[in-house]
């Protein structure tokens, strides 16, 4: 492949692309006489992610301040660019800033070139750096900024600032524009390690007049480590608090005692189950007649009867297993690197890792549609590889067409659509498919402890609904209480800990509502297992619009169908996996009581 390496004076290698493959964009300085890059992420057709272990200046170095996006403060989400507002530009040449990786096209990051002149450990002082000619329309476009309190973003070194554009008098008649941005910049050796910024200059916006806009930079020493600048972004008061270990405490004694419980009442119950069982068979015929024979062995002959709509189905498990392995792959690579770090490096990860685990999702699938005695496996195979992406990209196209229409940095470009296509029909297609072959030959073929019998069995006339229900809420509670029980403030080993509570919690539950349903001669248990688990997702679904009206202030066409919209992809995704861990788990016990029992 043929490389091509574009190197500014300003410390950034914007591009190394190597035919179109891939692209590797580095962060580095050309005068660094240490540079050790380390892969971060790999992402086939698109990008390598290098990122230095150590960013070094030089004395007298130039220093880019970048102007992200600026928008309502309740809105996080909808974010415009910096220069829409009439903003005006510093004296520097301008420099070019194209989106490094896909999660930061996705994001909305908007990159533009202030044009401040900052050097390394060069003190400024208050110099003005342009003038506002405030005519009529741009004191209203601020006006409507400060009413709406627009606050914006920017970068020094990755380090993320924020600022207000500017507030109202207690009247809410005066509005003043902040015009002084006062930098203070730490350093540590040769590498920046802490940025901070302080708005002044209040002036007053009336129309026709100049308003002059300044700077200043301060360059202090630090004792903070290049590893450790990003702490101040977190929430220092998580270990603090002893409310928090009280409750990962409590949590993970909730979920020992739930499995205790649940183990020793079934191996109870299945006790006398095996010896009421093994009785019956010690009788001679007449007896065995005249019996009273009820319980889940009755139903034996029909607990591995297919399910209904088994291609659904299949689709389903299959692709709660894939987010389930991208779940915990994202949270482990995160426990290893600060991917927090990074400009939409979670993002960008999370879809790597969701098109590598393609294979998964076919394995899992296309074994138990086969397994079901399904025949239309092609057909199988497109419904699992694109329902997850297919009701991403809907709900992301819709909120784009909105964003577009607002003129917002979240409308998605043309050119990432077209990526994030390809990366479906060329990435996750194929490997989808190689899942699916793999799981139909190697563990396609239907291994059931019991035979299936012809006729189906008929279910008694029992209330059974009125079980479902009470199991659906019984599910739905104990996952709900596990999962919103605290919040993370990225530390990701809590996540981590989250998930297995949550797994744990939803296989006990689920395990118990299916020996019950079984106990009433009820053999149609997949559809019961997986549906009581991903009932989940109506909850968190109902917790976001508590969360929405009492919690936040948002507002707006756009910010309302942007929470509303990924909040529903949100919670389809966590009840399809808590669905499938569910139904994996319940098969089991299902396969192991059946082997264990003696069968005519």
């Amino acid at each position: 492949y043929r490389a091509l390496c574009i190197v500014t004076k300003f410390g950034r290698c914007m591009a190394i692309q190597y035919g179109a493959q891939f692209a590797i964009s580095i962060c580095m300085s050309p005068e660094a006489p240490q540079l050790r890059p380390s892969i971060w992420s790999l992402q086939p057709h698109f990008w390598i992610k290098y990122k230095l272990d150590l960013i070094l200046y030089t004395d007298k170095e130039e220093v880019v301040l970048w102007m992200n996006t600026v928008g309502p403060y309740h809105n996080r989400q909808e974010t415009y660019k910096y220069f829409s507002l009439p903003f005006c530009v510093g004296t520097k040449k301008t420099i070019s800033h194209y989106h490094e990786t896909l999660g930061e096209a996705l994001q909305g990051v908007e990159l533009e070139f202030s044009g401040l002149d900052i050097k390394f450990k060069d003190e400024v002082m208050q110099t003005t750096y342009c003038e506002i000619e405030l005519d009529k329309a741009k004191r209203d476009a601020f006006v409507y900024a400060i009413k709406n309190h627009y606050w914006y973003q920017m970068y020094i070194d990755d380090l993320p600032i924020w600022g207000i554009v500017g507030e109202a008098d207690e009247n809410g008649e005066d509005h003043y524009l902040w015009t002084y941005k006062k930098l203070e910049i730490g350093f540590n050796g040769n590498r920046i390690v802490d940025v901070n910024l302080t708005s002044e200059g209040k002036v007053k916006l009336v129309p026709n007049t100049r308003i002059a806009m300044s700077y200043s930079v301060k360059w202090k020493k630090s004792d903070v480590k290049f590893e450790d600048r990003f702490d101040k972004y977190l929430d220092p008061s998580f270990f603090q608090h002893r409310i928090h270990w009280f409750s990962i405490f409590n949590s993970f004694m909730m979920v020992i005692f739930l499995v205790g419980l649940v183990s020793m009442i079934l191996m109870r119950t299945l006790r006398k189950d095996y010896a009421r069982y093994s009785k019956e068979e010690e009788m001679d015929d007449m007896d065995r007649d005249l019996g009273d024979e009820y319980g889940w062995k009755q139903v034996h002959g029909d607990v591995f009867r297919p399910s209904s709509h088994p291609m659904i189905f299949s689709s389903l498990i299959g692709s709660g297993c894939q987010i389930f392995s991208v779940s915990f792959i994202v949270i482990v690579v995160a426990m290893i690197e600060d991917l927090y770090t990074e400009r939409g490096s979670m993002l960008s990860t999370a879809i790597f890792v969701y098109a590598a685990t393609s294979p998964v999702n076919g394995y899992f699938g296309g074994s138990l549609y086969a397994k079901q005695g399904g025949r239309r496996w092609i057909k199988q195979m497109f419904i699992g590889a694109f329902l997850i992406p297919a009701m991403v990209c809907g709900t992301a196209f819709f909120i784009n067409f909105i964003a577009m229409y607002y003129h917002a940095s979240r409308a998605i470009p043309f050119g990432t659509m077209v990526a994030v296509c390809c990366i479906c029909l060329f990435v996750i297609l194929p490997l989808n498919l190689v899942g699916t072959i793999l799981g139909r030959n190697l563990s396609g073929q239907p291994n059931f402890p019991c035979r299936v019998n012809a006729v189906p069995r008929p279910i008694p006339e029992k209330k059974c609904w009125k079980w479902k229900c009470i199991v659906c809420l019984f599910c739905r509670y104990f996952i709900f209480t596990s999962f919103w029980a605290y919040k993370i403030y990225y530390v990701y080993g809590f996540m981590m800990l989250v998930l297995v509570i949550l797994c744990i919690v939803t296989v006990c539950v689920t395990i118990v509502c299916t020996y019950f349903l079984l106990n009433a001669e009820d053999y149609r248990w997949q559809w019961t297992s997986f549906l009581s688990a991903a009932s989940t997702a109506v909850y968190v679904y109902m917790y976001s619009f508590y969360y929405y009206f009492f919690k936040t202030k948002m507002y707006g066409l756009f910010q309302t169908s942007f929470y509303f919209g990924y909040m529903a992809v949100f919670s389809t995704s966590l009840g399809i996996m808590c669905g499938a861990v569910g139904y994996v788990g319940t098969s089991a016990f299902v396969r192991k009581i059946y082997t264990n029992v003696k069968i005519d």
